[in-house]
């Protein structure tokens, strides 16, 4: 099909190609040969009257043309997918459905694993793949790669709809064995001891807490940096480093560790815990029973 003299299936190579910035990539990604895909550009370079990516080095970058496309074809490829897709009825057990959930352990750990042993006899043929927050959750969700975002509210996007999960605290995790910590702390000695915190994503989120720490004044002397939280209570075994946690997340580490669990010496406000999709899936029906399922397996978590 054509609009304005352009193949309206070159969106489609032209969206690869700008995200993955390589031809070759694209081509796998679209299951072309690097022949058919170098065509594609060569086309569209034609039409836009623009290199569209350009050789930097080893790599290829988009051109500033490039750069301003790529948000706008996304969005009408994802526009397109979600208006000709999955508008039948939706029938749980016998619905064939793959989602993609970007997300981190800690929910993973605190709800999204119910979820998968739910499903298993709800939706047996409903397939999951959960997917890291490798960068902002306005880019994840305006990106349509995924079909939700399960993330703290603090790091929700303002642009697209999300729905409240559960709430949690903080609390500090120590090694059972640490005995330069008794049954509490206070503030001097906490900043004075070592700390392992995680750090999320390519931009290198900090953690909430180190936000809020920083606020209050508080330099805790960061030991050891981690990419998530399961492997901070990995860290503090047998060592003296201090971890400050969800609580929820802390609670199930309690079981599988030898770890004990403290007050922090500040108050600390609380976490939100939500879930945020693109505006175009909202009335989606297989879309919409996943979100009341996941909703509703929430308000059962105390």
């Amino acid at each position: 099909m054509r609009y304005k003299q352009l193949d309206l299936n070159l969106l489609i190579a032209l969206d690869a190609l700008l995200e993955e910035k390589n031809i070759t990539k694209a081509a796998l990604r679209l299951n072309f040969s690097q022949s058919t895909m170098s065509g594609m550009l060569a086309r569209l370079r034609t039409y836009f009257k623009d290199k569209l990516l350009v050789p930097v080095g080893r790599t290829m970058q988009c051109t500033v043309l490039g750069d301003e496309l790529a948000g706008p074809v996304r969005g009408i490829l994802v526009q397109i997918e979600n208006t000709i897709a999955f508008r039948q009825e939706f029938v749980p057990h016998d619905a064939q459905r793959h989602f993609r959930i970007a997300t981190s352990d800690y929910s993973v750990s605190v709800l999204l694993a119910q979820l998968i042993r739910r499903m298993q006899n709800l939706a047996p043929r409903v397939t999951f793949e959960l997917m890291p927050l490798l960068a902002s959750t306005s880019d994840i969700v305006n990106s349509g790669q995924t079909d939700l975002v399960v993330t703290f509210e603090d790091y929700a996007s303002q642009e697209q709809p999300q729905e409240h999960l559960l709430s949690d605290t903080y609390c500090c995790m120590v090694w059972t064995g640490n005995d330069h910590v008794g049954e509490w702390i206070d503030i001097k000695s906490f900043a004075a001891c070592g700390h392992v915190t995680p750090v999320f994503g390519a931009f290198r989120n900090y953690s909430l807490d180190e936000r809020i720490f920083r606020q209050y004044g508080v330099e805790r002397r960061l030991q050891v940096i981690t990419p998530d939280f399961e492997s901070m209570a990995e860290m503090i075994v047998e060592t003296d480093l201090i971890a400050t946690i969800p609580t929820r997340l802390a609670t199930i580490f309690a079981k599988r560790y030898a770890v004990r669990l403290l007050t922090p010496p500040i108050a600390l406000p609380s976490l939100s815990l939500c879930m945020q999709w693109h505006r175009s899936l909202t009335e989606d029906p297989g879309h919409s029973w996943l979100r009341s399922e996941i909703s509703a397996l929430a308000k059962t978590i105390i």
